[in-house]
């Protein structure tokens, strides 16, 4: 690679879509000056909308019909601007923070569809742009805490009298440890610590209640005695399954799509001792990494945002109808912020390449091009034999292939079409 395709390479997996001015500047300042520059903002918190008051929780005992519909409006209402807050975020922060914030988000996948609160949703992305950089002790804490991930997985109904065991099978499976990492007793006596959390939606916290808390011995995960959701939460993190397992996550969202090789994940588990971010620079200093060009294929969200920030979109002001367009976009395509389509969360890979979404790719890279009035004339201003490499470089597209190029090229006339066709290239939907 040369030292622009590396830190596009860079770049194209850490953020949210980079613009040519963006690699411009990280090719001046070198790879490993942008990749700290990117990491940097890891790990602080936002400044999220206030939504006011939980729709859910302000709802008196015994409201009427119409009191419930009302309630189920605001709280739309609140979805709405949760989720337009969070993708004008995503294309205005330049850094690897909002993204690995989404990347958290699908891995503690939860879905507001449930869930039933806006305010509850941004909270639970407060924790995971506060913690979601560091150690994951820090994090499992926070999250066996959290009341939207609670409501999502039933531990509001996880009492001493009838355990439920959603949440703990999920948190050994899904979050922490992995397939094949631990045993239906674990799952039982994971279920049995995490008895007692009731969530307040007035508050919008989480507590346990003594009367419904089994505080028994348990033998969980080879250990005996009583536990804590603290104490839970460290057993699962010091499991030896339990870095190779996250190392393997980040790789298949930032790396290739599929598992690494053994000797990649040892050494990504092994500079995880310091944290998410530190596994994170490491994934990307790694020398597998660079092999990746070209194999991963972008979420609908990273898609989305990219398209917006490489047009030069401006989302603070955009009217309604440009709303209803990206979201409509987001829909066609299946990923929504906030609405993972299960506890498993959003599938990677080929599942994103079909002939439908394809199709998609191209209805919706029409309508954002037409939000593009200034990325339409700027490339109107090159000529004509010049502007499929124009394109490359507006959409940080390191080459076309002989086929693209010659479908680019019965296009080149026509600015607002070629931009549309570019985002529904393969070059653009592989990265």
């Amino acid at each position: 690679m040369t030292d622009r395709a590396t830190v596009s390479h860079l770049l194209r997996r850490l953020t949210f879509g980079p613009t040519a001015a963006e690699v411009d500047a990280a090719e001046r300042a070198g790879v490993e000056p942008t990749l700290t520059g990117v990491l940097a903002a890891v790990g602080r918190t936002a400044d999220p909308p206030d939504l006011g008051a939980d729709p859910a929780g302000a709802l008196p005992k015994g409201a009427s019909r119409e009191q419930r519909q009302q309630a189920r409006q605001r709280s739309r209402a609140q979805v709405a601007t949760a989720t337009r807050w969070w993708l004008t975020r995503m294309a205005t922060e330049p850094g690897a923070a909002e993204k690995l914030a989404f990347f958290w988000h699908g891995h503690w996948a939860t879905s507001v569809r449930k869930v039933r609160s806006a305010p509850l949703m941004l909270a639970q992305q407060q924790t995971f742009r506060r913690y979601g950089g560091g150690a994951t002790a820090p994090l499992v804490r926070a999250m066996l805490r959290d009341p939207a991930l609670i409501l999502w997985l039933d531990g509001q109904r996880n009492t001493r009298r009838a355990p439920n065991e959603n949440l703990a099978r999920e948190l050994m499976e899904l979050f922490t440890l992995g397939v094949g990492e631990y045993t239906e007793n674990d799952v039982k006596a994971g279920a049995r610590v995490l008895t007692g959390w009731q969530v307040d939606r007035v508050t919008g916290t989480a507590r346990v209640l003594p009367r419904r808390h089994d505080d028994a011995a348990v033998t969980l995960l080879g250990r005996t005695g009583r536990l804590d959701v603290d104490s839970y939460a460290d057993l699962l993190v010091r499991h030896p399954a339990h870095a190779p397992f996250l190392a393997g996550r980040l790789w298949i969202r930032y790396g290739s799509g599929t598992a690494p090789a053994p000797a990649v994940s040892a050494r990504l588990a092994a500079a995880g001792t310091a944290g998410t971010t530190a596994m994170l620079r490491a994934l990307a200093a790694d020398s597998a990494f660079a092999a990746t060009a070209g194999q991963l294929v972008k979420q609908p969200v990273e898609w989305m945002v990219g398209a917006i920030r490489q047009l030069g979109i401006g989302l603070d002001g955009l009217p309604e109808s440009g709303w209803r367009q990206i979201l409509a976009g987001l829909r066609a395509l299946g990923q929504v912020p906030f609405l993972p389509p299960s506890v498993g969360g959003w599938p990677v890979g080929a599942a994103w390449l079909t002939t439908s979404s394809t199709q998609a790719r191209l209805k919706h890279g029409q309508a954002l091009t037409a939000l593009a009035p200034a990325a339409v004339e700027e490339l109107g201003d090159v000529a004509q034999g010049d502007r499929l490499e124009a394109l490359a470089r507006l959409f940080v597209i390191d080459g076309w292939t002989g086929r693209t190029a010659a479908v680019l090229r019965g296009a080149a006339g026509d600015p607002r079409r070629l931009l549309a066709l570019g985002l529904a290239t393969p070059e653009y939907a592989v990265h």
